[in-house]
């Protein structure tokens, strides 16, 4: 019945992608970045956050990796996330060639004020960022969803079939769990994000984890995690699908933390 219940929740999200347009512009991959800004991440972590993303993406060894491609050409998109209906895309899709595009879309990113919102939402992150997908104006020979995240999903609907669905558009799911020593309690907090991570959440050919132990720690780690995902190359960071590794995380860790603290299950943001 709950396999039922969460196809039902799951289905609208996972619409069939309309064909690809012939107008489309060839690139080498389509990558979104799912980002977390849920209230598990403090005002300071979350700035951190985005300077990480804006120096990476913008980097030399990023430039040179994007030029490498057979086109020499990515297009990008940087979405933030946190409960089912806190979904806001920060930067629309943009082609990156270059160093002057990139520094163009890095400069999107820095704006705005930084909202801590309620719930971790994996599930939903992954629904909402495999519809931008379709119809995005790019055509590339991979998609690739690159979330980060500082918690397990705790809210709307399970992980694994919304990871599923995604996986069977073609869609490569990679992960950055952000696995920190936190100063106060955290209710929602697992001890094995980036286990976490490597069973419930990424999956895809080549698909890979890359935690983060510490916040001055967060730019290299994107930066590295842009490059394999860009090049293509064979990870170094944590494989998703290594046949001697077998899954042992709780992919509902999550909601039975909310469940047992008596929070349930919101009704908004």
């Amino acid at each position: 019945m709950r396999a039922w219940i969460a196809a039902l929740l799951l289905a609208p999200l996972f619409a069939t992608p309309s064909p690809t347009s012939a107008q489309d512009a060839p690139v080498d991959l389509e990558l979104v970045l799912a980002v977390d800004v849920s209230r598990s991440m403090d005002a300071t972590e979350q700035r951190i956050q985005r300077d990480g993303y804006v120096a990476a993406i913008k980097h030399p060894e990023v430039i040179a990796a994007i030029k490498s491609g057979m086109i020499g050409r990515i297009a990008v998109t940087y979405v933030e996330w946190a409960g089912p209906a806190s979904q806001q895309i920060i930067v629309p899709w943009m082609a990156i060639d270059g160093l002057d595009a990139a520094e163009a879309f890095s400069r999107r990113i820095e704006p705005g004020l930084i909202l801590g919102r309620f719930g971790t939402s994996i599930s939903s992150s992954l629904a909402f960022s495999s519809k931008l997908f379709d119809n995005n104006g790019y055509a590339g020979t991979r998609r690739v969803i690159d979330v980060s995240g500082d918690g397990p999903n705790n809210i709307g609907p399970p992980v694994v079939p919304a990871r599923d669905a995604v996986l069977a558009k073609g869609i490569v799911i990679n992960g950055l769990p952000i696995v920190l020593e936190k100063g106060s309690y955290d209710p929602f907090g697992v001890p094995d994000l980036d286990a976490y991570y490597r069973d419930c959440v990424v999956g895809g050919q080549g698909a890979f984890t890359l935690g983060v132990t510490a916040m001055d720690q967060f730019e290299t780690a994107v930066r590295r995690k842009l490059i394999q995902e860009i090049a293509g190359a064979t990870p170094r960071a944590i494989p998703a699908a290594d046949e001697e590794i077998e899954a042992v995380s709780d992919c509902l860790i999550g909601e039975k933390l909310r469940g047992r603290r008596g929070y349930g299950v919101p009704s908004g943001p």
